[in-house]
C-alpha cells in the first residue's frame, strides 16, 4: 500500500476509544509482513498497544502516537488534496507516516528506530500510562509523538485537568418551592462564580482556559432536583495544585468537587532546523516520562481534528515523512555525539 491507500484502511477499520482491537491487530499482522518485531502489549481483553522494532538492538528513537478515535466512525474518503474520515488527522494519517518514516530509516541502514501506538489517549492514556513501565524505555533516548501540529515541531503543549462538581439539594413538589432545596440552583451559583475567575496567563503557554462540558441534574420539571453536577476541563498553563487550590476557594463548601484526570504542562525538545509553535491540547507524552526526551510533530489541523469534516492533507501526510525522518537522523546523530564526548551515552 501506498501512503494515501494506508491511511484510508486504517480510518475504514472503526477504533473509538475502547474498541481499539480491530486497528490494533491490522497493524501487529501489516507490522510483522513489513519485518518487523511486533509486540501487543494487553491493556484489557480486546485492548492492547503495539511495539515494533526494527532488530535485535535497542531502540534510540522511537515514533509514537494513538490509535484510538472519538466518535463517531466516520469511513474515509479523498479528493485531489485531502482525505477526510474519523481518524484522517487524529491520528490515523500520523500512524501511516510514522510507518513510513520508519520504513525509509530502515532501508537506508538505521535499525535502532521503533514504533508505538497506544490505546486510550482520547480518554485517560490507559496505554501510555501501561506503557511507561515497559522494559524498552531504558534505552530510548527520544520520543516522537505524532499529532496534528501543521507539521510544526511543538515546544510546549497545555496541561489538563478534568474536574465534576456535585451539589445535593432537597427534593420537594415544585409548586411548594421553599419546601426543597434546589441542587441545580446551587450549582448554577457555582459555576457562575467559575466562570468569573480570573485564572493564571503564563508568558510561554498563554492563558488558563475552562470548558463547562456536561451539566446533568433533576429528574422532572415539577420536582425540586436533589442532586445535580457538571463536568469541567481545563487546559492548564502551571501546575495543577494551582488551579485545584482557586477552585475549592470558589467552592467554599457548597459542592464536592472530583478530580477525574490530570496532568501538568509539558516543555519539549525545541529542535534547531524546525519551525516551531505551542499548543494547546494535551498528549501522551505526559504519561511517557521514561521514553527519552519528548518531541512532537504531526500533519493536519486540530481544528479539524474531533469535527464531522476532519481531514488531513496529502501533502502535508508526504511532508511529515520526511520531517520524522530528518528529525530522528538529527536526533541520533546528536546522541552519538553525546556518546563520543563522554565515552558512552548519558542516562536519564
Amino acid at each position: 500500500m501506498d501512503l494515501v491507500e494506508l491511511t484510508r484502511t486504517l480510518i475504514d477499520i472503526p477504533s473509538v476509544s475502547g474498541e481499539e482491537d480491530g486497528v490494533g491487530r491490522f497493524l501487529f499482522n501489516y507490522l510483522q509482513s513489513l519485518g518487523f518485531k511486533v509486540e501487543r502489549q494487553e491493556i484489557a481483553p480486546t485492548r492492547a498497544n503495539i511495539i515494533a522494532t526494527a532488530g535485535a538492538q535497542p531502540s534510540r528513537v522511537m515514533l509514537s502516537t494513538h490509535m484510538d478515535t472519538v466518535p463517531p466512525h466516520i469511513r474515509s474518503g479523498e479528493d485531489e488534496d485531502f482525505i477526510t474520515g474519523r481518524g484522517s488527522c487524529d491520528a490515523k494519517g500520523i500512524i501511516a507516516a510514522q510507518i513510513f518514516a520508519a520504513r525509509r530509516l530502515i532501508e537506508e541502514g538505521v535499525e535502532d528506530v521503533g514504533l508505538l501506538f497506544t490505546v486510550d489517549e482520547e480518554q485517560a492514556s490507559l496505554g501510555a500510562r501501561a506503557l511507561n513501565s515497559h522494559e524498552l524505555a531504558r534505552s530510548c533516548r527520544y520520543l516522537i509523538n505524532g499529532e496534528p501540529t501543521g507539521n510544526l515541531l511543538a515546544t510546549g503543549s497545555k496541561g489538563s485537568l478534568r474536574v465534576r462538581i456535585h451539589t445535593e439539594g432537597r427534593a420537594a413538589h415544585s409548586a411548594y418551592p421553599e419546601r426543597g432545596e434546589s441542587a441545580i440552583e446551587k450549582l448554577l451559583d457555582v459555576l457562575s462564580d467559575v466562570r468569573a475567575c480570573e485564572w493564571p496567563v503564563e508568558d510561554f503557554f498563554g492563558s488558563t482556559t475552562c470548558n463547562i462540558g456536561v451539566i446533568a441534574g433533576g429528574t422532572r420539571t415539577n420536582v425540586v432536583p436533589a442532586e445535580a453536577q457538571a463536568d469541567l476541563h481545563f487546559r492548564l498553563v502551571t501546575d495543577s495544585t494551582v488551579i485545584k487550590s482557586m477552585l475549592e476557594e470558589i467552592v467554599r463548601g457548597r459542592a464536592v468537587v472530583e478530580y477525574l484526570s490530570v496532568s501538568d504542562p509539558v516543555r519539549m525538545l525545541a529542535l534547531e532546523g524546525f519551525e516551531q509553535c505551542v499548543v494547546r491540547f494535551t498528549t501522551d507524552i505526559t504519561y511517557l516520562s521514561n521514553w527519552g526526551t519528548p518531541l512532537l510533530l504531526g500533519p493536519g489541523s486540530i481544528f479539524d481534528a474531533h469535527t464531522e469534516h476532519e481531514r488531513v492533507s496529502k501533502r502535508e501526510l508526504k511532508e511529515a515523512v520526511e520531517l520524522y525522518v530528518r528529525m530522528a537522523r538529527a536526533l541520533l546523530a546528536k546522541d552519538s555525539v553525546s556518546a563520543a564526548c563522554t565515552g558512552q551515552y548519558h542516562l536519564r
